[in-house]
């Protein structure tokens, strides 16, 4: 039988945006944070190291990075070390990597963190960085950067379902306004549904307040087994279920309709099975919202909604405090920035701040259930559910 594993420390670099030091400064700092939040664990015990970030090559001139990533954290792991690199959903896979290992028994106590320097010097070079995320000779070529990708997959939607430019807003008003109550926040000033439709056009339908940032930004996560969970933390958040899948890379090849992402319930329904829970049984969840249209579209691909009634959903307050789930209240990477290797690492930090009732203003009230969803395309969906100890 696989061992149980539980998150047992987190924490994240102090605020995302344009970070004034190096990638090592992200490293160092959210190690730092993480060991800090559980004073219990001792960085000369932690057996494994996983390092998520996406193009230090290229931002940071720095390959062989696991290792330098471990060093720069205090750590000298002796069971596994490695790199992540998923693009966008690069930090949940560190995490699910880390499970695995701690669930085969190949170690005891790992940390994974996710750091990323997104802004350099050049900021045209910043966007040809992002390009590498994408198809080069059949895509990148081209430009079909990620607003392009999703504004397609938000017009299937809203010409299949009626989904509205109001609807999109209503996402990036509630996670704005979410993020307000985050200190780590990139953009923690609220805004209003009219405001979001006002800002500044990017590729139809979104304009610039529906869409995530580049940012600078990093994230750290211990995981435990079971038995050493309960030894070095009174309240442990556990992995009830986790899956990922991909249906396909180049956007002409991907089989679905880009209006309902299929890939991403059949993932989902196979981490509810694992976790023996139904949809209406999360409380809280954190969606990769890198455009408003995505929480839409995940609302109903994670069964929150019945297809096609995202719109709605989010116009009811069925995805706000008081509704179904509460969706991002850390604000999502449209209201905190998007870094890449880090962004997983953080929404599993608010998930387990949320269940362990330490996540202050923005709390969940008796959350006991949490979800984490991270993508990497339109095609390739990450999903990990998290729990408290009465529900195993």
């Amino acid at each position: 039988m696989p061992r149980r594993v539980a998150l047992i420390a987190g924490g994240t670099t102090h605020k995302w945006g344009v970070y004034p030091g190096t990638l090592r400064d992200i490293v160092s700092e959210a190690a730092k944070a993480c060991f800090d939040s559980n004073p219990r664990v001792n960085s000369r015990d932690i057996q494994g190291f996983i390092f998520c970030s996406v193009f230090p090559e290229r931002s940071a001139y720095q390959s062989h990075t696991a290792p330098w990533a471990a060093e720069s954290a205090g750590v000298a792991p002796d069971r596994i070390f490695c790199r992540v690199e998923n693009m966008c959903g690069s930090g949940t896979v560190g995490i699910r990597t880390a499970y695995t290992a701690i669930a085969a028994g190949l170690a005891d106590l790992v940390m994974v963190l996710g750091a990323e320097k997104m802004f350099i010097p050049n900021r045209q070079e910043i966007v040809l960085n992002m390009l590498t995320g994408v198809d080069r000779e059949w895509e990148g070529s081209t430009g079909l950067t990620a607003p392009v990708q999703f504004a397609l997959a938000a017009q299937a939607h809203m010409n299949k379902y009626g989904t509205t430019e109001e609807h999109l807003a209503m996402v990036s008003s509630k996670n704005h306004r979410n993020a307000s109550r985050n200190p780590y926040a990139q953009f923690p000033k609220p805004c209003t549904v009219e405001e979001v439709l006002a800002s500044k056009p990017v590729a139809t339908p979104f304009k610039i307040f529906d869409c995530s940032s580049i940012t600078d930004g990093g994230a750290a996560v211990i995981l435990a087994t079971e038995e050493l969970a309960k030894d070095l933390t009174d309240n442990p958040v556990y992995i009830l279920g986790t899956c990922q899948a991909a249906s396909g890379f180049n956007h002409a090849n991907i089989p679905d309709d880009w209006a309902d992402w299929v890939i991403l319930s059949q993932a989902a329904q196979t981490a509810y099975n694992m976790a023996g829970i139904k949809p209406q049984d999360v409380d809280v969840a954190e969606v990769h919202d890198c455009f408003s249209a995505s929480e839409i579209i995940e609302y109903e691909a994670l069964g929150f909604c019945p297809q096609g009634e995202g719109g709605n959903f989010v116009a009811t307050g069925g995805s706000d405090y008081g509704g179904q789930v509460v969706v991002n209240p850390r604000g999502g990477l449209i209201g905190c920035g998007h870094p890449l290797g880090a962004t997983g690492v953080a929404q599993a930090i608010e998930i387990f701040r949320q269940l362990r009732n330490e996540a202050g203003e923005r709390q969940v009230a008796n959350a006991k259930i949490g979800l984490n969803h991270n993508l990497s395309g339109i095609a390739e969906h990450h999903v990990v559910i998290y729990g408290r100890q009465e529900v195993l």
